[in-house]
């Protein structure tokens, strides 16, 4: 690891007027201190924001809820009020990693999350990611667990988050302190990038931009709700294809539905075309696997993870039928 000055910010405008292009915010560290120990990132100061004072849960003045960015992923899941009236969240994120990084994961943090693509991990690899320029390494290579929709010829990485994929089927936005002092919101759909030609970037973040708080709309899906995580063992392992399914119901048709998918692309993937092919519709298997078909039409597998549309179908015909049979 290399040197770098630390910074504990005591309030924001002190960690706002502390950054610079070189600097990292730091929540739980569960991501970034791994990537300064690979040598992946290179911060030379690192600002301490996980203590300041974003870790309020609230009704929000939309009748939704508003979640803090420096709370705790373990808090988050087990508020009451999310168990209650945003269970797909809570479920998303209980499927993340293990209990010990869940209490130390900050939210804002896991929204931040860098790819787990091991040639992005790799220093002496080449990676657009990591080293723009250099080639992506995976794309002739071993690519069994990278992306089928949304990729570029310079990156097929695919984002890791788990509750990222619960937000992006809720609809959330995200709120950011700019560091002239005024704030900004941006639709979950918004937040992150596809890699394009520039794979570095992950977000639509500016510099300085410090993530405070999460907006949830009114709860829609508290009843009918699942959220799938498909891995190759049960803890500690990220999604070979997760899916987020929720289902509103009235007079036995679907009125709202929420879909969204992980594992398989550069952001968490969010099927809007399928979510209004099912509404209207009476759920049942039938109008399921239509859905799982719509969803999957223009995936583009590589030799390597072929598989994945296959099991993208199967997963989200599951997915909507656990929705439609669980209630809370």
């Amino acid at each position: 690891m290399r040197p770098f000055t630390y910074t504990g910010a005591k309030n924001k405008e002190q960690a706002l007027q502390s950054y610079s292009p070189t600097s990292h915010y730091l929540g739980g560290g569960t991501n970034l201190l791994d990537l300064m120990k690979e040598d992946v990132e290179r911060p030379d100061q690192l600002i301490e924001v996980a203590s300041l004072d974003y870790k309020k849960i609230f009704q929000n003045d939309k009748g939704g809820l508003t979640i803090g960015g420096m709370l705790s992923n373990s808090e988050t899941a087990n508020h009451p009020e999310v168990r209650k009236n945003y269970p797909l969240l809570s479920m998303s994120m209980l499927s993340a990693a293990t209990a010990q990084i869940r209490n130390m994961a900050t939210n804002g943090g896991n929204l931040l999350q860098r790819t787990r693509c091991p040639y992005f991990f790799e220093a002496s690899m080449p990676c657009n990611k990591r080293e723009p320029g250099s080639g992506c390494g995976a794309i002739k290579g071993m690519n069994s667990l990278h992306a089928i929709f949304g990729y570029s010829d310079s990156c097929i990485a695919v984002h890791p988050s788990d509750m990222c994929v619960g937000l992006a089927a809720l609809g959330a936005t995200v709120e950011v302190q700019k560091p002239d002092g005024s704030t900004r919101i941006i639709a979950f759909d918004d937040f992150h990038r596809l890699p394009g030609s520039q794979p570095e970037k992950d977000t639509n973040l500016m510099p300085g931009e410090l993530i405070t708080a999460i907006h949830l709309e009114r709860p829609e899906f508290s009843e009918h709700y699942y959220y799938l995580k498909i891995r190759e063992r049960s803890s500690y392992a990220f999604a070979l294809i997760s899916v987020a399914a929720g289902l509103q119901l009235k007079g036995g048709e679907i009125t709202k539905a929420g879909l969204a998918m992980g594992g398989v692309a550069h952001k968490p993937w969010k099927f809007k075309e399928v979510e209004k092919f099912l509404v209207g519709k009476k759920p049942d298997e039938s109008i399921f696997e239509a859905a799982a078909e719509l969803a999957m039409k223009d995936a583009k597998p590589f030799e390597g993870n072929t598989y994945k549309v296959e099991m993208g179908k199967k997963a989200i015909v599951r997915a909507l039928s656990q929705a439609y049979a669980r209630k809370s």
